[in-house]
C-alpha cells in the first residue's frame, strides 16, 4: 500500500531509502514499466506552477523526497516522511545491485561523450555491471522514435534519463507506452557525476543535509535556482493556512 504526503499537490512517498531500493529492485523484475521520480523543492515548486508537470509527477510509482526542504515541508504539514531519499544514492544502490544480478542499464542524457565516460567509470566501480547502451541528451523530437528503438533493442531493464527537470520526467511520461524497460528513472545530472565532470559534496555536507550549500559554494551561478527554496517553503506555509 503506497503511503504519501501531499506537498503543494505533489504526492511524495513516505518511504525510507532502504524501502525505496527494495521496491525499485522488485520493479526491475516486474513486467510492464514502472517509474520513479525524485522531486526536490525546485521540482515541486515547478509542478505547483505547472499543472501539466504536476500530473506527470503524480503518475509515478514512487516520488522520493529528494531534498532536505521536502523533509522540512512534510514536517510543517505534520505528515513527515521518514528521511531524505536522494535520487543519486538510490541510483547508486540499484547499480550496485544489478551489477550482481545481471540486469542491464541504459544511460540517456548529458552532453555528447559524457554517457560513454560514465559507462567506463561505472563499470570500474561496479564490476559486472552491464551497460546495455548509451545516448546523449542532444536530440530533437524527430529523433525520439530512433532513440526509443535503441533503448528497447538494447534489452536494458533499467533506464536512467538524465535530461534535467522537467524535461526528463515529461519525456518518460510522453513515451511510457513505447518503452520496453521495466524501470525508468529521472535522475538529473547523475551522469556528469558518474563521469567525473562534477564532484558530489563530501560526506560531511551530505550527512548534515547541506549538500545544497556545497553546490552553491562551488557554483554561485546557481543562485537563481536556489531562490526556489524560500519560495517553496513560503508556498507550503501558505497552503497550510488556506
Amino acid at each position: 500500500m503506497r503511503e504519501t504526503v501531499d506537498i503543494l499537490g505533489v504526492a511524495v512517498d513516505k518511504i525510507s531509502a532502504g524501502s525505496a531500493q527494495k521496491k525499485a529492485e522488485r520493479y526491475l523484475r516486474t513486467p510492464g514499466l514502472s517509474v520513479i521520480f525524485t522531486p526536490n523543492p525546485e521540482i515541486i515548486m515547478a509542478a505547483h506552477e505547472d499543472p501539466a508537470f504536476k500530473e506527470v509527477l503524480n503518475s509515478a510509482d514512487i516520488c522520493t523526497p529528494d531534498g532536505i526542504g521536502v523533509v522540512y515541508a512534510s514536517k510543517m504539514i505534520h505528515n513527515p516522511v521518514p528521511e531524505r531519499v536522494p535520487g543519486f544514492d538510490l541510483t547508486c544502490g540499484l547499480l550496485q545491485s544489478i551489477s550482481k544480478t545481471g540486469e542491464g542499464v541504459f544511460l540517456f542524457g548529458a552532453k555528447p561523450g559524457i554517457a560513454e565516460t560514465a559507462k567506463e567509470k561505472l563499470q570500474e566501480k561496479y564490476p559486472g555491471l552491464v551497460v546495455s547502451g548509451t545516448h546523449d541528451g542532444y536530440f530533437t523530437d524527430d529523433d525520439n522514435t530512433r532513440i526509443i528503438k535503441e533503448i528497447n533493442d538494447s534489452g536494458a531493464k533499467l533506464l536512467l534519463v538524465c535530461l534535467g527537470a522537467p524535461k526528463q520526467e515529461k519525456w518518460i511520461y510522453a513515451h511510457k507506452d513505447e518503452l520496453q524497460v521495466q524501470l525508468a528513472m529521472g535522475v538529473g545530472g547523475a551522469l556528469d557525476v558518474f563521469a567525473g565532470n562534477v564532484k558530489r559534496a563530501p560526506q560531511f555536507f551530505i550527512k548534515c543535509n547541506l549538500e545544497w550549500l556545497y553546490r552553491f559554494i562551488k557554483q554561485p551561478s546557481r543562485l537563481r535556482r536556489f531562490s526556489a527554496l524560500p519560495k517553496f517553503m513560503l508556498a507550503v506555509k501558505k497552503s497550510i493556512k488556506s
